[in-house]
């Protein structure tokens, strides 16, 4: 269909900051309570429409694929906890999961908490959060957003009689925490513009929200604040934590008008979290330059670090990620040459030992384990071929119990058709920089073949080599999928992070670039056939890579993508910014202020040809405003010097997280599935194998 394609109006805006002038000529589409912005956006989305007519019953036969994949009649493994077995569920046709319980004895009854089916009905955006169940089992906090801004609303229920109570509390976190008394809870409010966690209150069933009492304020706006219970129940903890730095105050849960105590002040570079056994507090630090950090311990009665003792040392070549406390054992997750590794210590010293993973890349981790006195550890373990399962280890007998195994519906899925491999690939530096790679045993690794590359590389958030049936709509079709491990991840180590952040960012664009050219080179694919996805802050590293070799792709999807770097992290009333200037540095540093400069996508846009792009955004993106996805494609139609796609969709009712329901969210991947394998030439719905 012939359409023109939207051009966003200038308005010319002086930036100045250093000395240094930028014009921002499309910084009126900030403001979202313009007619004129909203026109612009809908402008967007119907040549998106357009632009896609020829794939529309390709996206729908992909939506419907994916969906009959899915075991839609579903519910998780029990959890339990207080007496109490906990139940998600889905059935045909719903949206929304179903919480249920039912006490731990022979022929109890399940007791419905929660249908957000229900609750959801007439809610174009519909999410619950946090659901927390009093000490006594008999009143249950949750939050609620209907809007995508992840300001949710506290509710209570009385699960006995399932009524809802009158109390009610706005813009929190959407959790909530229970002293022992069944009546007191902590929550977290947000700051009302930055959405920042900056306040602990306590409330009283039954009073006036607007009188609660505030028992913390988080003041450094580099920090945010968060509340919680340890796993023995005993303490109340408030933390705060900013990007190298935490800090922890605590009090007996059964003291609720007490006092909060610092555990340890907070220094810069000194990060810490902590769980309680018995007398003692066990600290996972980095403590003494221990950059994979390492465990320590100090007695309930003197928290200052002074007093903390080594129980794990410090290891070069191993990140300590996580620790789980149990009666008789200690567990202990880490990762070893971008690996996860279970491992399992005995308190009486007599066992250390690690559960055994065979596949050449995996994922693996500890599931929720509330219950303290039990022999038992779940966790999960899923690979590029292996779908996730729910597993349950005996300490005692060393038996492992599959309690759940994702069931991977429509005929199409066999393990034993896909093949999943790690790669290496040589950085600019000489680095080697890993890729997890799978597809279809019967798909030829030529020059001709399609490959989706996905990147991330910030926050020290790992990409773990897992699962996806959605997936198999692109193997299946040919294609293969691969994930680069670049830098500001934690996949090989503290330090793996630390060389792709800051002043070092733009080694994470300049590894994933060299993943892509090894994979050119080895014959996997080519640049006719390489495509390159990432969200958020891996939207970034798609708008770093667009400007430094866009001529390597054949088309890029970016979802909700961080491109007006300098500008959000110039201002301080954005959400996140204040928070994050130890991730991308302050750029009222000169120094930080021209390396951002540097690689910020929407400043770099410069006259030169760009592949096929995809951008999508949702209009209540609390995290990654819409207004940078939309300057930053108006700017691309203005510069650009080809004739490629380049289509923003704009969701008009979600946000950051994109639609809610588990549907909804699948036809968001068909989109983007759509409008790779368009371009490959597929316009109807057929299969390779």
């Amino acid at each position: 269909m012939n359409i023109n394609a939207p051009i966003a109006k200038k308005v010319a805006k002086k930036l100045e900051k250093h000395g240094d002038i930028r014009m921002d000529e499309y910084y009126w589409l900030n403001n979202k309570e313009n007619p004129d912005v909203v026109a612009y956006l809908n402008a967007e989305n119907e040549y998106y429409n357009a632009k896609t007519s020829n794939i529309k019953t390709l996206q729908e036969d992909l939506f419907q694929e994916m969906k009959s994949r899915i075991k839609e009649d579903d519910e998780s493994v029990p959890y339990k906890k207080n007496q109490y077995l906990y139940i998600t569920k889905f059935k045909t046709g719903q949206q929304y999961p179903i919480y249920t319980r039912k006490k731990d004895v022979k022929n109890a009854v399940e007791e419905i908490m929660f249908d957000v089916n229900k609750m959801a009905e007439k809610h174009a955006y519909y999410s619950l959060s946090g659901i927390s169940v009093s000490p006594n089992n008999k009143i249950a906090a949750y939050g609620i957003d209907k809007v995508s801004r992840r300001q949710y609303t506290l509710h209570f229920k009385n699960l006995d009689t399932n009524e809802v109570l009158e109390d009610r509390i706005e813009n929190t976190t959407g959790s909530a925490t229970w002293a022992k008394d069944n009546k007191t809870i902590f929550y977290t409010q947000k700051n009302p513009t930055t959405l920042r966690g900056e306040k602990i209150f306590k409330h009283v069933l039954g009073t006036n929200s607007e009188d609660d009492t505030e028992i913390y304020f988080e003041k450094d706006e580099a920090f945010s604040t968060y509340v919680y219970k340890t796993k023995s129940e005993k303490y109340l903890v408030i933390g705060s934590y900013s990007t190298v730095s935490s800090e922890f105050r605590i009090l007996e849960s059964d003291n609720p008008n007490g006092e909060f105590k610092i555990f340890q002040p907070r220094e810069r570079d000194l990060e810490y979290s902590i769980a309680h056994f018995n007398e003692h507090f066990y600290i996972l630090t980095n403590k003494d330059a221990a950059i994979n950090f390492k465990l320590m311990r100090t007695s309930v009665k003197t928290t200052n670090k002074e007093n903390w003792e080594e129980v794990m040392p410090h290891r070069n070549d191993v990140l300590l990620e996580d620790i789980s406390i149990f009666k008789d054992f200690l567990v202990i997750e880490e990762r070893s040459n971008g690996l996860n590794k279970i491992r399992i210590k005995r308190w009486d010293k007599t066992e250390d030992f690690y559960l055994p993973f065979e596949e050449e890349t995996y994922s693996a981790g500890v599931y929720f384990n509330p219950e303290y006195n039990t022999n038992v550890i779940r966790y999960g373990y899923n690979s590029m071929t292996t779908p996730n399962s729910v597993i349950d280890f005996n300490v005692l007998d060393k038996t492992k119990t599959i309690k759940k195994e994702q069931q991977v519906l429509g005929g199409d899925f066999d393990k034993n058709n896909y093949n999943s491999e790690r790669i290496w690939a040589k950085a600019e530096d000489g680095i080697e920089i890993p890729i997890s790679l799978v597809y279809h045993k019967n798909t030829s690794l030529t020059k001709n073949t399609p490959l989706l590359l996905y990147g991330y590389g910030s926050y020290g958030y790992t990409i773990d080599a897992g699962f996806s049936s959605t997936r198999l709509s692109l193997l299946n079709r040919g294609f293969v999928f691969a994930i680069a491990h670049v830098r500001g991840s934690e996949y090989l180590g503290r330090n793996w992070y630390e060389t792709g952040k800051l002043l070092h960012k733009k080694n994470t664009f300049t590894d994933f670039i060299s993943c892509g050219k090894h994979l050119i080179n080895k014959n996997y694919t080519s640049e006719k056939h390489l495509y390159a996805s990432g969200g958020s802050a891996g939207g970034l590293l798609m708008g770093a890579i667009l400007n430094i070799q866009p001529e390597l792709f054949n088309g890029v999807v970016a979802n909700v993508p961080f491109v007006d770097v300098l500008t959000t992290m110039l201002d301080e009333t954005i959400p996140l910014t204040t928070g994050e200037y130890d991730e991308w540095g302050n750029p009222n540093d000169k120094k930080y202020y021209d390396y951002i400069k540097s690689y910020s996508p929407i400043d770099n846009v410069i006259a030169q040809n760009y592949p096929n792009m995809l951008v999508t955004t949702g209009l209540h993106d609390s995290q990654v405003q819409y207004f940078e996805p939309a300057k930053w494609v108006a700017k691309l139609r203005e510069l650009k010097t080809d004739k490629n796609m380049l289509l923003l969709h704009t969701n008009m009712e979600a946000g950051h997280g994109g639609a809610s329901g588990r549907f909804n969210a699948l036809k968001e991947t068909a989109r983007d599935y759509g409008f790779i394998l368009g371009l490959e030439g597929y316009t109807s719905f057929k299969k390779n194998y």
